[in-house]
């Protein structure tokens, strides 16, 4: 998509603090951070919610899934605990409409939040 700030990440048109790429994910740092560790796992095609996601490709959405661990290992939080979060929808909290998992560790994270 060309107005999806995610798809210009992907493309290299947008910058981020990547993290790890693989075949059919990129992972990058949340330019607004609410933990010491906080990562964004995303497919490199657009899906726009996860629920799109899990309907056209499980497969992938396994791989994102597989992937925010393997970020989590990387960051050193897979070991004390991290929390994976899917915000789908407006009133959820989704501000762009690609889905992502946002990998959070490096603190306690209380429940609930907010």
């Amino acid at each position: 998509m060309t107005d999806c700030l995610f798809c210009g990440i992907v493309a290299g048109d947008v910058p981020a603090k990547i993290v790890r790429e693989g075949a059919r994910t990129v992972a990058f740092r949340d330019i607004n951070p609410q933990a010491p560790t906080h990562v964004l796992v995303i497919p490199k095609d657009h899906h726009p919610t996860a629920a799109a996601l899990a309907a056209a490709d499980p497969e992938l959405l396994a791989e994102v899934i597989g992937e925010a661990h393997r970020v989590a290992e990387g960051e050193g939080v897979a070991g004390t605990g991290y929390r994976l979060v899917f915000n789908t929808g407006d009133q959820a909290g989704q501000t762009v409409h690609h889905v992502h998992v946002h990998v959070l560790g490096g603190r306690g994270l209380n429940w609930p939040p907010g």
